[in-house]
């Protein structure tokens, strides 16, 4: 247990004790020089009432008595504790496809824009789960740490575009590389990921993917985004509508969401897949799946204002001016 003040400027106070000690002194000294201009010392024994020697430490009595109260305003010994509370909580990271073909409108406005409300309406469900965010294309990066800050989370997730990856294609071992590392300091145990998704895996790395995510405990949702039948990839250059994207032969390039692949990843890994195109029904059913394997952590909270002790002094201080009461009712100090 630690200790600290807790109430540092009450500290001043003590400047009152020197200040106590000297006008005590002063009043005693009045006191007797009084009682010698009233009768000489040789008469005091007759004149005046006899008084034990224990009074003689009641000036003693009044500063350790105020002394012990001025503690227990400061509160000295503001104990401090680690309470240990276990929480069910998970650590999820929504990795987002920001490919290209995320820009198909076969679902509408857009898949990438479907996916991002799905986001956002999926964290509005949650309560304590911490969450990140990856976005990855032929490359990955880390676009908010795990957090609980969902407002700001909202903030990000708006901010996502497809050109927000330089490198495209789509390899989902490249976001699952940097999602692990982000959960390098999280038990295996409550290691989520949130895979939104077409399912296009340009770089045919779906099953280093899903044997990275199982070596490091890690339990996929994957959320699939656009329709079987497909919509061929807009290409936009500063906003505006250039054409659609074509493969060598100058035919227009239909993608379609890649539904096996999706599973296959959440199946490996213990997790479940749900159709993201439905955004009244998907948050609920994400927030489902997430909360369904939960693990319990045990959190160490230190709480500085734990223990008070200021009770102690104050008896200590009451005890004292009850002595000083009980056997000095007129508080006089004569000596």
């Amino acid at each position: 247990m630690e200790w600290y003040l807790g109430n540092y400027w009450y500290l001043l106070l003590l400047l009152l004790l020197p200040l106590l000690a000297i006008l005590l002194i002063r009043f005693l000294k009045w006191n007797n020089k009084r009682r010698n201009i009233f009768a000489d010392s040789q008469f005091h024994e007759e004149l005046f009432e006899k008084r034990s020697g224990f009074v003689k430490i009641f000036p003693a009595l009044y500063l350790l008595g105020t002394l012990f109260l001025i503690f227990s305003i400061i509160d000295l010994l503001n104990g401090s504790e680690e309470v240990k509370s276990n929480q069910r909580m998970n650590n999820v990271i929504f990795m987002l496809d920001v490919s290209n073909s995320m820009n198909a409108e076969d679902i509408n406005p857009s898949r990438l824009t479907e996916a991002k409300n799905l986001m956002i309406n999926t964290m509005q469900k949650m309560k304590s789960d911490k969450v990140g965010i990856v976005i990855f294309a032929g490359e990955s990066v880390s676009i908010m740490p795990l957090t609980t800050d969902y407002s700001s989370a909202e903030t990000y997730v708006n901010a996502i575009e497809t050109n927000s990856m330089q490198i495209q294609g789509t390899d989902f071992l490249k976001g699952m590389q940097v999602a692990v590392e982000k959960f390098k300091n999280v038990s295996k145990g409550s290691r989520k990921i949130v895979l939104l998704s077409d399912g296009e895996d340009n770089e045919g790395n779906d099953n280093a993917a899903i044997k990275l995510a199982n070596k490091e405990g890690i339990m996929i949702t994957s959320v699939g985004i656009g329709s079987d039948e497909g919509a061929p990839v807009p290409e936009y250059v500063f906003g505006q509508l250039m054409g659609y994207k074509t493969d060598q032969a100058g035919e227009t390039v239909i993608s379609k969401r890649q539904t096996e692949a999706l599973k296959k990843m959440a199946e490996s890994t213990g997790g479940t897949y749900i159709d993201g195109n439905n955004i009244n029904e998907a948050p609920s059913r994400i927030s489902d799946a997430l909360g369904k394997k939960m693990s319990s952590s045990e959190t160490l909270v230190k709480s500085q204002n734990a223990n008070h002790y200021y009770q102690y002094f104050l008896a200590v201080s009451i005890l004292f001016f009850f002595l000083i009461y009980i056997f000095n009712p007129k508080r006089d100090f004569n000596v």
